[in-house]
């Protein structure tokens, strides 16, 4: 067996997917907790031995408690080196997220037992739906009193439609929850609220449901109970299938609650049993498969100053196929320049290691001092040009103000780092040249001005603008464009790319417009 081979069966990258305050944050920490990644469940202990989660690593998600950005972390665990990336839940924040599901071969989508699936998981859903990504659920908060479980499994088909198929049962819930029966392992673990990871004497083996073990373990009226719901359960949903989970035709569904550690071992276990090594990926000219012998990698996210102290950049890459060395000299596809990696990098949070290799499915850090954007490719040569990587129309538009003139050099360098990381998006007016800042959603905009101020130095006033839209506009029919931009010359902008896009001020005109120009696709998303 080659060490490409050997390595590709390792691994195991996948994302943390929900709405906002599902536990996705812990049971991201948990995860790490039991990886052996962390010694401290939802902490990193600091010189003060005050406690911050891991995963949030600035100080802005720490003050408020949400994720903004993706954090990449990484573990070992049973044989295999896992990749966990836990994506922002907040909508504002989506673009993150669905540029983070490029670059993953599976998702762990957590739902709260209390309000089921809301509104962003849905969405979220979707994206993986579209992409065919294989997907684990996790329903949280089994200790508060929530929806019954077979309420929660019917809205995840109805709502998200994926077929569910139990691994796991609740014995009870909240007051009365007493643990769980695991249809995969024939076994019932125990609910008992703790700190520690050691569950062993919590686990009763039952491979008969109906062995008296099970009525003296959780007393005879739960066990009839138990008994009667396991067996509508397996009567209604399929007996688990690998091939149909791996097509994302049906979501493994496991119970627990991961801020009592409850459930998350059970769940860990069946991921690196069951979760896909990397999967093939697709470019504009062919598929590449990652046991292929030639270096792929797609750059998804860039973050500046991951570490305030040095005033870094980082590009973050996944590889897709082949093995990156560092040292040596690659093809960075979009300029044709060649690109070495001195010091590329693997992360758990805000630590980092120094690597001299890197697998299809490792995602690595690359120093990065303004080569990279968002998108790129680096190959051994081939010009390829990985596709999926999306650009959403922003609602909300504002002028970015320099509040201190002597502060402008830092000013354009934080509004251009933070435009190239993602957090929002920059189109310039084809008539009077002007800068206009777009995002999804109002805190991205706080974003932009805290991050100008803690980590440049410099402060923004944002004034708003007229616009309520905006479009990206292509078409074949030459003709037809330009008359389409001569009359709408003071509502065109370019973006990063020099892309044409429409900025409308009036849904009605909008829909109007495309009426009127049939042979222009006006497109909401861009790649």
């Amino acid at each position: 067996m080659s060490e490409l081979t050997e390595e590709l069966n390792k691994r195991l990258t996948f994302a943390i997917i929900s709405h906002p305050d599902a536990g996705k944050t812990t049971i991201t920490e948990k995860l790490l907790l039991f990886g052996g990644a962390i010694h401290m469940a939802g902490a990193v202990k600091s010189k003060r031995n005050s406690t911050k989660t891991t995963s949030d690593f600035m100080k802005m998600e720490q003050e408020r408690g949400i994720s903004i950005s993706t954090s990449v972390m990484g573990f070992d665990y049973k044989g295999r080196e896992v990749r966990l990336l836990d994506t922002p839940g907040h909508a504002d924040f989506s673009e993150d997220t669905y540029r983070t599901l490029t670059a993953v071969d599976s998702a762990l989508m957590v739902i709260d037992s209390v309000k089921g699936v809301e509104e962003r998981t849905k969405t979220l859903c979707e994206i993986t739906a579209m992409r065919a990504t294989p997907v684990i659920t996790y329903i949280n908060k089994m200790d508060r009193e929530g929806r019954e479980p077979i309420e929660l499994l019917d809205e995840i088909e109805e709502e998200l439609k994926i077929k569910a198929c139990p691994l796991s049962w609740p014995i009870g819930q909240g007051q009365q929850f007493k643990g769980v029966y695991s249809i995969y392992e024939n076994r019932i673990i125990l609910f008992n609220p703790r700190e520690t990871l050691d569950t062993s004497s919590e686990v009763v083996e039952i491979t008969d449901i109906n062995d008296s073990a099970l009525d003296d373990a959780i007393g005879e009226t739960l066990a009839k109970r138990l008994r009667e719901e396991l067996e509508l359960v397996c009567g209604v949903y399929p007996e688990f299938d690998k091939d149909e989970y791996l097509k994302a035709k049906i979501t493994p569904v496991f119970f627990g609650s991961a801020i009592n550690n409850f459930g998350v071992r059970e769940l860990i276990d069946s991921m690196v049993d069951i979760a896909p090594e990397p999967l093939p990926r697709a470019t504009e000219s062919r598929i590449v498969s990652p046991d292929e012998d030639k270096f792929t990698g797609l750059i998804f996210k860039i973050h500046a100053n991951l570490n305030p102290r040095h005033r870094d950049r980082i590009a973050f890459m996944r590889i897709n196929s082949g093995i990156f060395e560092r040292n040596k000299a690659y093809t960075h596809v979009r300029s044709g320049k060649t690109y070495k990696a001195a010091n590329p990098t693997a992360f758990m949070a805000q630590d980092r290691e120094i690597i001299d290799k890197a697998f299809p499915g490792d995602i690595i850090g690359l120093h990065d001092t303004g080569t990279f954007k968002i998108g790129d490719v680096i190959t051994e040569g081939e010009k390829l040009q990985f596709t999926g990587i999306p650009n959403f129309a922003p609602s909300i538009f504002r002028i970015a103000q320099n509040k201190d003139p002597l502060k402008s050099k830092q000013f354009d360098q934080g509004l251009q780092h933070l435009t190239e990381e993602g957090v929002a998006q920059v189109f310039y007016k084809v008539s009077t040249k002007e800068r206009i800042i777009g995002v999804v959603g109002p805190l991205q905009l706080e974003v932009i001005q805290y991050r100008l101020d803690n980590e440049y130095k410099a402060k923004c006033n944002f004034i708003p603008v007229e616009y309520i839209g905006a479009c990206w506009v292509s078409s074949s029919n030459k003709e037809q464009l330009n008359k389409f931009e001569k009359f709408f010359y003071s509502h065109l902008a370019k973006d990063k790319t020099d892309k044409l896009v429409y900025m409308y001020s009036n849904k009605w005109v909008f829909e109007r417009t495309k009426e009127e120009y049939p042979e222009l696709t006006f497109a909401t998303t861009s790649d």
